[in-house]
């Protein structure tokens, strides 16, 4: 199965946003943590609306 470019640049530019990560950086963790990652960024920017 693939992963579409156009997720993977979303989550790339999400985390580059919120962590100041290169994109070298996010794109070398494996994609399981990746997603971890995004799940919880928007756990704590929800968070922080509240």
């Amino acid at each position: 199965m693939t992963y579409a470019a156009d997720r993977i640049e979303e989550e790339t530019a999400y985390l580059a946003f919120h962590f100041h990560w290169g994109m070298d950086n996010i794109l070398d963790l494996e994609h399981a943590d990746r997603r971890r990652y995004v799940a919880q960024v928007a756990s704590l920017v929800e968070r922080s609306q509240a």
